[in-house]
């Protein structure tokens, strides 16, 4: 178990390394400096905006927030065409038909919302015309659309008297391809060199030991693989996504995939403080994150690593740890810091099956997705953490007795009314949809076989229920995959919710710092609070715990909690 635990933080600790490189190139790109990767890639940036013929004039933030739902309206619509005719268009070797028209409304408002929730199998679900033209696609401009809501929301944070937050347009076509774009190509041959397969084939056809004929799934793989990592989409090209050999071979890809998962969310923090010229800012907050996502990775990894209870109970030995959907060449240890660093960062993808996860391993992925703002996805995950930021300024500024400051900035009502919405609708849509789901449930004739959703209607049937829309408003996509989830009710309900825990959490944050940034800068006084103290930092950890997890109290003692006390029981 010692040695597992070594293992994770060492990971983790290269990750933060490479991070900061990473964050000062992104900060370069995006304020118009030089970089060596300009002579290739500028000029591809220039030929996607004529090519697009979009204005890059300068925008307001309503503007900026219009041309981002214009633009990924314009994804969604296309997605789902391609998707429900895919049988007639080309690149379908194995002619796979068209998608039923709820299944085809979830998978385009999965991908269109960087989610990647996927209510069906990669490899029988979708042509490679799909998956290059949809899902890859839509990996990169999704993730690309969180990045650039993000830098607007710096530019917010560090303007003085600022009327303007940059063009969405122009910062996503930088986001692809000066930033995604290169990543996914040096991650791309690191996984072909791995053994993960490139082609525009079909099928294989092979003869088992057995003698018997067998269809063997293969396509354009390694290039969905990086994007889906590196963009925290997380769509995988077959059904167990990276716990299939095909994605995630070796143990050295599984070390690329779990790098590329956190690799950018992590960069972003320092991007933030080269924006706002306060690097220590940047650093009280990335160890605030780091303060919430070690523990939650020693947890899940001490817990899985003990196994599970009721094998224990009947003499089952597994010193190796609770492998029951786990491959063994990864082993419970390295499962574990990927599935606690895949909801953190609302990647989704997973090299095991959550599902079988102990109770309270399972509980740190719930607790993850709850936040939603550790790290988080490429751009929207560091969005939340401002939100946090200003609650957290607004508390310590109503604690001493002073009007809230951040960055110079007042923090009045507007402000805390447009943080209290992005921050309450979480919670919100997560519950209420759970409750919904249950009732439904329970009302049906004969919920064994008119819905089929739960084959455990115990406690850890309802977490597969709480999970599945927890995972679609945080915008993640992994799933407790023993929950039927291809049914009307599912692609509908999670769909809606998916598109509207995109964007609600997008626009309030943009306006919000929109309105500080047209307000006048102060100088720090000695009566200022310092949000690049040890203090705050210890503050904002409270505040992100308390609010972030205490209205899910409840459910988790409902869920992951009943399960584990149950299993005790039994030993």
């Amino acid at each position: 178990m010692g040695s597992d635990i070594v293992i994770n933080l060492a990971i983790i600790a290269i990750v933060v390394a490479t991070s900061l490189p990473l964050g000062r190139y992104i900060w370069k790109v995006f304020t118009d400096q030089r970089t060596w990767l300009d002579t290739v890639f500028e000029p591809i940036e220039r030929l996607v905006l004529r090519a697009t013929g979009v204005s890059i004039e300068e925008q307001d933030w309503r503007a900026y927030v219009v041309s981002l739902l214009a633009s990924n309206v314009v994804m969604w619509v296309v997605a789902f065409g391609v998707l429900t005719v895919q049988a007639r268009l080309p690149l379908n070797p194995d002619r796979i038909g068209g998608m039923d028209p709820t299944l085809a409304f979830n998978t385009a408002s999965s991908f269109t919302t960087n989610t990647n929730l996927q209510h069906y199998s990669g490899e029988t679900g979708l042509s490679t015309f799909s998956q290059l033209f949809v899902i890859v696609w839509l990996q990169f401009v999704t993730a690309a659309t969180g990045i650039a809501a993000c830098i607007a929301v710096f530019r917010g944070l560090a303007g003085n008297r600022l009327a303007t937050l940059g063009n969405f347009y122009r910062d996503c076509a930088r986001a692809s391809v000066r930033v995604l774009l290169p990543l996914a190509m040096v991650v791309a041959v690191l996984l072909v060199w791995q053994g993960v397969p490139v082609t525009y084939g079909g099928a294989s056809a092979a003869t088992t030991v057995e003698g018997r004929a067998q269809s063997i799934a293969r396509g354009m793989v390694a290039p969905e693989v990086a994007i889906k990592q590196l963009g925290t989409n997380g769509g995988g090209y077959f059904g167990p996504n990276s716990a299939h050999p095909f994605e995630n071979p070796t143990p050295l890809s599984n070390f690329v995939e779990t790098w590329s998962i956190a690799a950018i969310p992590m960069a972003m923090v320092w991007t933030l403080g080269h924006f706002v010229g306060r690097r220590r800012l940047a650093v009280v907050v990335f160890a605030t994150m780091l303060a919430i996502y070690v523990p939650m990775v020693v947890g899940a990894t001490v817990w899985e690593r003990a196994g599970s209870l009721p094998l224990t109970a009947i003499g089952v030995d597994h010193t190796a740890g609770s492998l029951e959907g786990k491959e063994v060449r990864f082993g419970s240890g390295l499962s574990a810091l990927w599935a606690v660093t895949t909801t953190v960062t609302s990647n989704g993808s997973v090299n095991a099956m959550h599902d079988s996860m102990t109770p309270l391993g399972g509980l740190m992925l719930l607790a993850g997705m709850w936040l939603n703002n550790v790290f988080g996805g490429v751009g929207v995950g560091l969005i939340n953490m401002v939100l946090y930021l200003i609650v957290t300024v607004f508390v310590a500024g109503m604690m001493v007795g002073r009007t809230p400051e951040f960055l110079g900035k007042k923090v009045e009502a507007h402000e805390m009314k447009l943080a209290s919405l992005a921050l309450l609708w979480h919670p919100l849509v997560i519950l209420v949809m759970t409750a919904i789901a249950c009732v439904v449930w329970v009302q049906a004739t004969d919920p064994g076989t008119a819905l089929g959703w739960l084959k455990n209607p115990g406690p850890h049937g309802f977490s597969e229920m709480l999970y599945e829309f927890t995972s679609a408003a945080a915008n993640n996509g992994s799933g407790f995959e023993g929950l039927g989830d291809n049914t009307p009710f599912w692609n509908v309900a999670t769909g809606l919710v998916m598109l509207l825990s995109r964007y609600i959490p997008i626009i309030a944050p943009v306006a919000l710092v929109a309105s500080l940034a047209t307000k006048p800068a102060t100088e720090a006084s000695a009566g200022s609070l310092r949000a690049d103290s040890v203090t705050f930092g210890t503050m904002l950890w409270g505040v992100t715990i308390i609010i972030g997890l205490l209205m899910f109290l409840p459910v988790a003692v409902l869920g992951p909690m009943a399960e584990h006390l149950s299993q005790g029981v039994m030993r």
